[in-house]
């Protein structure tokens, strides 16, 4: 798909001499695998090229696919070919300087309502942006080079993102593109473990947790996530956020979220669906994303209670009308 413009993607990289890749702040597997993998495969492609990450935050949960680079000059960006992956949105990039920069080139899989960049390679039915990358390298693999440690990062943004190849984005195609990643030497077993092994203190956090889950009459389940809890457990940004996982498997629940209040007392919203669409919810609040899956921000406890009232109603809705949830 779309090969005219991966041709062009190609041309832009090899002339250029400078290149920068950027994604969203708060970053998730997906774009932190994307965009490793992709500097990677141009690194090992392309060595006489200057091939930077330009991100100002982390993931403390992916730290394991090894560190990003430093800061980049302005005359750097000036003069750089950008990519900028994962991001839906221009305002959600991770370093905005980037978007000064002599060329923006966007690859992402999210749904192109807000457009930006020169060129902009997005296919929203794609389980991830690192199914993308290894579209990009399984159609220029003659002219590409790959190695183990970019097969990982992208299969670690294929695994996340599809939730273990469980979502309903995922396709042969996917598990195609995985299959080749996996073929590069990924070590599934050592990676497995990074990405599921949690301290017991989560465990404990989890058990504490389960009975400030609420499930309506219609069958949306929700949970509240405070500063007193988070600090009570030393839990990361992470693992508070991964508490929207504690819900996903309730019968006649077929949407849940999971609110995380932030230090500022902004609340991060995490939606998440099965059958239903959820995403036009989030899109009322401040958010967006796929489908099924989608984030939100909430500035005040009564913004949050709205939020469950719409989304209990979106949850009415579609079991009114629909057979054969579960």
């Amino acid at each position: 798909m779309n090969e005219e413009i991966k041709k062009l993607i190609l041309d832009e990289i090899k002339a250029s001499d400078t290149i920068l890749i950027a994604r969203h702040f708060r970053p998730d597997g997906d774009a932190i695998g994307s965009t490793k993998g992709f500097q990677r495969i141009l690194k090992l492609s392309f060595p006489d090229k200057d091939i930077r990450l330009c991100n100002r935050d982390y993931s403390d949960y992916m730290a394991f696919l090894g560190p990003e680079d430093g800061d980049v000059s302005d005359e750097d960006i000036k003069k750089a070919l950008v990519f900028i992956l994962d991001t839906a949105t221009a305002d959600r990039v991770s370093e905005p300087r980037v978007l000064e920069g002599r060329k923006i080139i966007k690859i992402d899989h999210h749904i192109d309502n807000n457009p930006y960049g020169d060129i902009s390679w997005v296919e929203d039915r794609r389980s991830s942006c690192s199914e993308l990358v290894a579209d990009f390298y399984n159609t220029f693999k003659t002219e590409l080079k790959i190695d183990a440690h970019a097969a990982t990062c992208i299969y670690t943004g294929m695994n996340t993102d599809s939730g273990r190849f469980r979502f309903a984005a995922t396709t042969g195609e996917t598990l195609r593109l995985a299959g080749l990643m996996v073929d590069q030497g990924v070590d599934i077993e050592t990676l497995q473990a990074h990405l599921d092994l949690k301290d017991f203190k989560v465990y404990e956090y989890q058990a504490a947790v389960f009975g400030r889950i609420r499930v309506t009459e219609n069958g949306l389940a929700y949970l509240f996530v405070d500063q007193e809890m988070q600090e009570k457990w030393n839990l990361s940004r992470e693992e508070a956020s991964d508490s929207v996982t504690f819900m996903n498997m309730i019968k006649g629940a077929i949407a849940w979220i999971a609110f995380i209040e932030n230090p500022d007392h902004t609340i991060r919203v995490r939606l998440r669906s099965r059958f239903m669409t959820i995403n036009g919810v989030a899109e009322r609040y401040h958010g967006g994303g796929h489908d099924k899956a989608a984030g939100a921000t909430c500035y005040s406890k009564e913004e949050m209670e709205a939020l469950i009232r719409d989304a209990d109603e979106a949850v009415r809705e579609y079991k009114e009308s629909h057979e054969g949830w579960l």
